[in-house]
């Protein structure tokens, strides 16, 4: 479904603020594979998102969906493959349009439609059981403007409109980190159930070493722009925080000390 090969990329190139992001990282996802990404900060983690989306085009390497390669290929291009929720809670919405508008537009990346005319009967029937399945009663608000709603709801929209069209990758890029607990934990919820539902090829950045372990078939540690660590199906169900810290700190040395703080 996804293949990353020997993904190269550096920023600031020849100046002292030179920093390789990525250093021939390879990375191969099957369909219905979901993978959490750890790593303290600076480890690569949304270079390599943002390779995967377009908003980024590596130095070296290519990116491979469906067989298809589409390294060079623009963000814009790449959006009816892609979908993607961000941290922030306002990214992944237009807070002037409504619920149904924002809905039909995530809904056009697939299908080339415009909101001319509107969104029609049949059409807006079909958003209506999308959203009756995350449990906020937004299926009677589909009139509200989603600049009214408050972040946790905004983030559901978004998660929502990035899987309800079954992309072929979905990238979710610490989408629970701005949220309180109580939000965080619903979104993590319905997460598990989209992806699941839905069989999504996922990629997930997390801080959240318990969700990075609770969620997904695969988990992939990073540092210094290289896969340091990967585990996956059995191995992946018997791994916790503690033996994945332990795992960390085996693999970085006396260096790990600051790093553990962050991850942890």
């Amino acid at each position: 479904m996804l293949q990353l090969k020997q993904i190269y990329k550096v920023f600031n190139e020849g100046s002292v603020d030179e920093k390789i992001a990525l250093n021939k990282l390879s990375l191969s996802l099957d369909p219905g594979d979901f993978v959490t990404v750890i790593g303290s900060n600076g480890a690569g983690k949304s270079t390599l998102l943002n390779i995967v989306a377009g908003r980024i085009i590596p130095d070296d390497g290519d990116v491979l969906i469906r067989d298809k390669k589409m390294t060079d290929v623009k963000e814009f291009k790449r959006s009816r493959y892609i979908g993607r929720v961000f941290q922030d809670p306002m990214a992944g919405t237009a807070p002037t349009l409504t619920i149904e508008e924002n809905l039909a537009i995530a809904y056009s990346r697939i299908h080339k439609r415009t909101l001319k005319s509107g969104v029609s009967s049949k059409r807006r029937e079909f958003f209506k059981g999308h959203l009756e399945s995350l449990g906020l009663g937004l299926e009677n608000r589909l009139q509200a403007k989603v600049g009214l709603l408050s972040g946790g709801e905004r983030q559901a929209l978004s998660l929502l409109m990035a899987t309800f069209t079954k992309p072929d990758i979905l990238l979710l890029d610490e989408h629970t980190a701005a949220l309180d607990p109580s939000r965080a934990e619903l979104i993590t919820n319905l997460t598990k159930k989209l992806v699941e539902n839905g069989n999504l090829t996922t990629i997930m950045i997390t801080h959240n070493m318990q969700q990075a372990v609770d969620l997904g078939n695969r988990l992939i540690m990073m540092d210094r722009g290289q896969i340091i660590f990967s585990s996956q199906g059995e191995e992946k169900k018997k791994l916790t925080v503690n033996s994945l810290l332990n795992e960390f700190s085996k693999i970085k040395g006396n260096g790990a000390l600051s790093d553990r703080a962050l991850l942890g």
